[in-house]
């Protein structure tokens, strides 16, 4: 059976209208604490009548690892009561949002951090400077933040979780060699690179329980010799299947390199090979800002979703427009 951008599908116990997916993308409209302002509520609200799911910018667990200065947060109970605005916003539409959980490990804002920490203790550029390599105490005390944050966001009304492991971020610097290269058991081979992950995600699990949509969202290759690549996603991915929901497959930011070539669906590749491997859903993002794009990677069965960021910033109406493309174009 094939499928198109108007075709519902299940995330977990979550059923969505259609296929099509608002990426996060930060807004930097957040206060200097980490609050949402009404700029969120509209933004969201706005966008939300078309797609199928909406998925919020990265929203920070802990006080001393946001991405930005001006980004938002939920390691407070008043962020979560914020947020549930955004949420209300989202739901007037019969539109689901997650909440996308963050921390910023080596990358987090040298202008709102007090203590830059990572794995091992080594930098990501001049910028941000050299982190603290995490003890088992400071690991332990983060997986916590992550639990309280997922407490919240059930709190907040939202509908499920998307666990930021990608573009560079705490998770992501554990589960590459280039920016874990620690001796104990989370680090060396990609089962202990995986452990601080597969902790969060538990953590995460025992406080919403199974049927809560919980997705992760991953960069399929570092960019560079040594680093991650979709192969080594798999190994580490398959193991934690039965307690995800949906991969969503980006790239790079573990480095400051840019991929060489950017093109319509460059990122296509990397989701259709994890998807080769695995039993849920994964999501395709990167480019793909047509309709008939979009429903050729979903009838091939590259991907089961597509999400779309960028436009969506510039133009509320975009997935209106391209969920009607065909249609107008067949009454032309």
């Amino acid at each position: 059976m094939t499928w198109t951008l108007d075709d519902p599908i299940n995330l977990g116990s979550l059923r969505l209208k259609n296929r099509l997916i608002m990426a996060p993308l930060q807004q930097y409209k957040g206060t200097l604490e980490a609050f949402p302002i009404d700029h969120h509520i509209e933004h969201y609200g706005r966008r939300a009548k078309h797609v199928g799911l909406v998925i919020l910018e990265s929203t920070a667990i802990s006080p001393n690892g946001r991405l930005w200065k001006n980004d938002i947060g939920i390691f407070t109970d008043q962020h979560a009561e914020s947020l549930r605005k955004v949420a209300d916003a989202i739901h007037a539409h019969q539109t689901p949002a997650f909440i996308q959980l963050s921390h910023g490990g080596r990358k987090s804002s040298p202008e709102v951090t007090h203590s830059l920490v990572a794995p091992s203790a080594i930098a990501f550029d001049e910028h941000y400077g050299q982190p603290e390599s995490l003890s088992a105490a400071g690991i332990q005390s983060i997986i916590e933040e992550y639990r309280l944050a997922a407490k919240r966001t059930v709190q907040a009304e939202f509908d499920g979780i998307e666990i930021h492991a990608a573009h560079g971020f705490l998770i992501h610097q554990f589960l590459s060699p280039l920016s874990n290269v620690r001796s104990d058991e989370y680090g060396g081979n990609s089962e202990n690179r995986a452990r601080f992950l597969k902790e969060v995600l538990l953590a995460i699990r025992g406080e919403v329980g199974r049927q809560y949509p919980v997705t992760i969202r991953v960069s399929a290759t570092d960019y560079c010799a040594g680093g991650l690549n979709p192969e080594e996603w798999v190994r580490m991915l398959k193991p934690l299947e039965t307690e995800l929901d949906a991969i969503h497959v980006s790239t790079g930011g573990l480095l400051p390199i840019q991929p060489s070539d950017v093109h319509s669906g460059y990122q296509l590749p990397h989701a259709a090979a994890i998807k080769q491997h695995v039993n849920i859903p994964v999501i395709a993002v990167g480019k793909i800002y047509t309709r008939s794009l979009a429903n050729r990677i979903l009838e091939d069965q590259l991907a089961d979703c597509i999400a779309i960021g960028s436009p969506l910033l510039e133009d509320p109406d975009y997935a209106e427009r391209l969920l009607n493309q065909e249609h107008a174009s067949n009454r032309g």
